[in-house]
């Protein structure tokens, strides 16, 4: 099905189809589950140290022949030594996020990298294609953790218009009609990381899943709009008081003082009522954990039903 697919060409993958590169989730067991169903998987590297970093990466070098990627946020404070490390482990693809990459292009472009950024504007696309990238992600403010201020269906579209490299599209996309809806958009790809939590090979805590599987619609909130990093996760006690405290005026400090650890602390510790649950929009109609395998397969096998659906609609 997936033949010609440029994005599939550009990166020697069977499905144009990426794992969100999750801190603290997307681990080796993940990244290596998804690159071996034909995906692309990703490890998240979030703020991990580069001693750390090197160890997922050689755990799923030697769990996948297949190619796989580090998703680095630019923001961290070990973000050069990250890059010494991908570089040094010949890593074929980096998603970055939270900043240009433009700077470490030239190093990952030396030994072969394909750089892809996830972008939230289309001011943003365009600059960082400018400095040479090899695709973009377009993400949408359905997804989970960190997110901009625009509708995925708005976004992608707009960016796939707008530069001439492959757009991969994020945000609320967990089946076969999501990824259907993207190409409809114009992207070549997309990105699901929500799906992928609820996986088998994904090592969050059973309470941090079983939260998501009760989740609805309406079951998530953003927060930090007013330290301008907004961020998506489920509503709990957390959510709550970190909405008082921004209601109250409390300085950007004492914010991300609050939020300090949360995230592991769901993840690992399985307090998904004082820790930080991020999770996308979609989860609400999630209703099952399932092998990453059974995952991809399921989504590869009903797109033929979801077009069929498209065109009965037409006629």
């Amino acid at each position: 099905m997936f033949e010609n697919n440029k994005l599939c060409k550009l990166l020697n993958i069977k499905y144009p189809i990426f794992q969100g590169g999750m801190a603290w989730i997307g681990t080796s067991e993940l990244a290596a589950a998804v690159s071996n169903a034909g995906g692309l998987g990703i490890i998240g590297a979030g703020h991990m140290p580069p001693d750390l970093l090197r160890i997922e990466i050689q755990k799923t070098k030697k769990w996948t022949d297949k190619p796989f990627g580090v998703n680095i946020m630019l923001m961290s404070p070990f973000v050069k030594e990250v890059m010494q490390v991908v570089v040094e482990e010949r890593v074929p693809v980096i998603t970055t996020g939270a900043g240009n990459p433009a700077e470490y292009i030239p190093a990952l472009k030396e030994i072969g990298s394909k750089v892809i950024p996830v972008v939230a504007s289309v001011a943003l696309a365009k600059r960082l294609v400018r400095t040479g990238v090899d695709a973009v992600i377009a993400e949408g403010l359905e997804s989970g953790g960190h997110i901009g201020e625009i509708t995925t269906m708005s976004l992608v579209p707009q960016i796939v218009d707008a530069v001439d490299v492959p757009v991969i599209a994020a945000g609320g996309i967990a089946d076969s009609r999501g990824v259907v809806a993207a190409f409809s958009l114009g992207a070549a790809g997309v990105q699901m990381g929500t799906r992928f939590v609820l996986s088998e090979e994904c090592i969050a805590h059973d309470n941090y899943k079983n939260v998501v599987l009760k989740a609805k619609d309406r079951s998530t909130v953003v927060t930090g709009r007013t330290t301008g990093h907004p961020v998506r996760v489920l509503s709990n006690k957390l959510t709550r008081k970190f909405q008082e405290m921004e209601k109250s005026g409390v300085s950007t400090a004492e914010l991300e003082k609050l939020g300090a650890g949360k995230l592991n602390l769901a993840t690992h510790k399985g307090d998904v009522e004082n820790g930080s649950v991020m999770i996308g929009q979609i989860s609400g109609m999630l209703s099952e954990i399932k092998p990453v395998q059974k995952i991809i397969t399921d989504i590869v096998d009903q797109m033929q039903n979801a077009l069929d659906n498209v065109q009965n609609s037409c006629r």
